[in-house]
């Protein structure tokens, strides 16, 4: 173990004793880079690099891209996720952007705008055209 501020032990990256935490009602623009687990409450404008876990709290909001290990995701994010472990999705939570995750959990309720791949390979969408004269039967259609 580590020695940290009043000679108190710090445990390693995983630990609680290195959790970043930004509370509801504080607002940052700029990037973060960090090497232990992050929670936001507040708000980011920018881009969040962690090697932990990530949380992000159900008043919380990224506008930016978020690169982690793992990720918990209650609030807002408005651009790219990068997990190499697991991302889960809980049932508050809202993405609009693209996900790239070693293993997704998306929960009930759940809003997800964007694609998602699981393969690390790149993402690519493809436009499936609709006929806008609601041509398609009823038994057409895959529920």
């Amino acid at each position: 173990m580590r020695k940290g501020l009043k000679n108190r032990e710090v445990g390693p990256v995983g630990s609680p004793d290195k959790l970043n935490r930004i509370v509801d009602g504080t607002s940052i623009k700029g990037d973060i880079n960090t090497d232990s687990n992050f929670r936001l409450d507040g708000y980011l404008n920018g881009t969040l690099e962690s090697s932990g876990k990530v949380v992000v709290g159900p008043s919380g909001k990224i506008e930016g891209e978020v690169v982690c290990a793992n990720a918990d995701i209650e609030g807002e994010i408005i651009g790219n996720l990068k997990v190499d472990g697991l991302l889960i999705l809980k049932s508050t939570a809202k993405v609009i952007g693209n996900i790239t995750a070693g293993k997704i959990g998306i929960e009930n309720g759940a809003e997800f705008n964007g694609n998602c791949n699981m393969s690390g390979l790149p993402v690519q969408s493809e436009q499936i055209p609709i006929e806008a004269n609601g041509a398609e039967s009823e038994s057409e259609l895959v529920y």
